[in-house]
């Protein structure tokens, strides 16, 4: 019996090597495992009566309903050209200083990553919009294609994302189990906003670390980034700044309207994300460009993501719920204490199989089939949720960008321009990784950095 809930994992793998869907192979080996089961005699009909209310519970979460309104508004920003005239507004403006551009990229990789929330969409903008450009003015191509590979890796920790708010919602679950586990019944709880909370200082962080690599690089080895001439930046006096900077003000007041909602305490995350996208539609009608082609194929986009989101979370419910059903969780609990270092060697092997996994699933797949087993565990044994939440986001997106396997990589290699060779994206990438890792060190050392300002604001 102990072997059957590792047998599920070997199986999920194997099938998915297969090219099928995610949603379907956690969803069918789950079915396989539980009509054999039932057949075999250890499992009984009572232990799957739990999944209608599951499924129930899952068209009914009101935090989930903020994901296809977070797709919209991102989706939206990107089909009405709102980004591509906000990179090249930053772009001008910080390109005639040396390291301007790649500063640019940096910050516009930011806030794509704050309204988007999509590691594969952020990549893909900023590789059509901004390699060709830099490499048009000299940029070192290592240089170029791991700064826009890392920050399109942003969307994973700066909020308000759709990984987080994923995320939130499974730890959520995750930590009142653990509770009951406990023998609590006066449950605390944490929410997506406080997860968004947690994560906006390391993200911050981390997007200032980005920032000082390239001003440092720009300064030691300025034929890797030069400035830009002010005639090509095409800025010709004041007026033209102020007319860029005009470009730049409606974005901002957006992404402010949606993270300052939140932190103040005015709206909850669902709600914010209705402002987020009533706001990009408001910004794609004063901008002119939205007409029925831009809304129908924004509205397309929106349905594929979020029906992709509830499939695999359906698919994932009923894993986990035959995964438990075989006496999984009790597996991975002994696994656990059997591990030197307590809670310290535990939460490294859950680190290690996250980042692992990073390499051939995408973060919903981990959020969905992986916390839901370990975070009850790790969270019994006293781990705070929120740094939890902030350290495996912060991991995933490091594996996203690690060689071979890392997504943002092929990403960029999809739509990179021929003469940037595969090894120049893997060797520019890497200072980045050691950034990644960096951070991820200091907030293992520090937890007060994802902790400190959710007590704060939410006690």
């Amino acid at each position: 019996m102990e072997l059957i809930p590792l047998l599920m994992f070997v199986a999920v793998g194997v099938t998915l090597l297969s090219g099928y869907p995610v949603a379907f192979c956690l969803g069918g080996v789950a079915l396989i495992f539980a009509v054999g089961g039932l057949l075999g005699g250890s499992l009984s009909m009572t232990d799957l009566t739990f999944l209608p209310g599951r499924l129930f519970g899952i068209i009914e979460n009101t935090s989930l309903m903020a994901v296809p309104l977070f797709v919209f508004m991102g989706v939206m920003l990107e089909k009405s050209r709102v980004a591509e005239r906000l990179l090249a507004s930053m772009g001008r403006l910080l390109a005639v200083f040396p390291g301007g551009l790649g500063l640019a990229i940096v910050l516009v990789g930011a806030l794509l990553a704050a309204s988007t929330g999509i590691v594969g969409a952020t990549v893909v903008t900023m590789g059509l919009l901004s390699l060709p450009t830099m490499l048009r003015h000299g940029y070192n191509p290592g240089l170029a294609t791991g700064l826009i590979c890392a920050t399109g890796t942003l969307g994973q920790i700066i909020p308000p994302s759709i990984a987080l708010v994923l995320l939130g919602d499974v730890l959520s679950t995750a930590y009142q189990e653990a509770q009951l586990r406990q023998g609590l019944w006066s449950l605390d709880t944490v929410s997506v906003g406080d997860l968004f909370v947690g994560a906006l200082v390391p993200g911050l962080i981390l997007v200032g670390m980005y920032l000082l690599y390239v001003v440092v690089i720009s300064t030691l080895r300025p034929e890797q980034a030069p400035a830009m001439k002010r005639e090509d930046a095409n800025i010709e006096g004041g007026a033209e700044a102020v007319s860029l900077l005009g470009g730049l003000v409606a974005p901002l007041l957006l992404i402010t309207a949606v993270l300052g909602s939140i932190l103040t305490g005015l709206a909850t995350p669902t709600e914010a994300a209705g402002v987020g996208a009533f706001g990009a539609l408001l910004l794609a009608a004063f901008g002119r460009h939205l007409d029925r082609h831009i809304l129908r194929e924004t509205v397309r986009s929106t349905t594929r993501v979020t029906a992709m989101v509830f499939m695999i979370l359906i698919g994932a419910s009923l894993f986990s719920l035959v995964f438990r059903a075989f006496g999984g969780d009790e597996t991975v609990e002994h696994l656990f204490d059997a591990l030197p270092g307590g809670v310290l060697g535990a939460t490294l092997v859950v680190m290690l199989i996250v980042f692992l996994l990073g390499f051939i699933l995408d973060f919903m797949e981990i959020t969905f089939v992986v916390v839901p087993i370990v975070g009850p565990v790790l969270l019994s044994m006293g781990v705070d949720p929120v740094w939890l939440g902030v350290m495996i986001a912060l991991n995933l997106q490091t594996s996203f960008l690690t060689p071979p396997f890392g997504f943002a990589l092929f990403y960029l290699r999809g739509v990179a321009p021929p003469e940037v060779r595969t090894s120049q994206i893997y060797k520019g990438v890497i200072p980045f990784i050691l950034i990644q890792l960096t951070m991820l060190g200091i907030l293992a050392l520090f937890p007060e950095l994802a902790t400190w300002l959710p007590g704060l604001l939410y006690g």
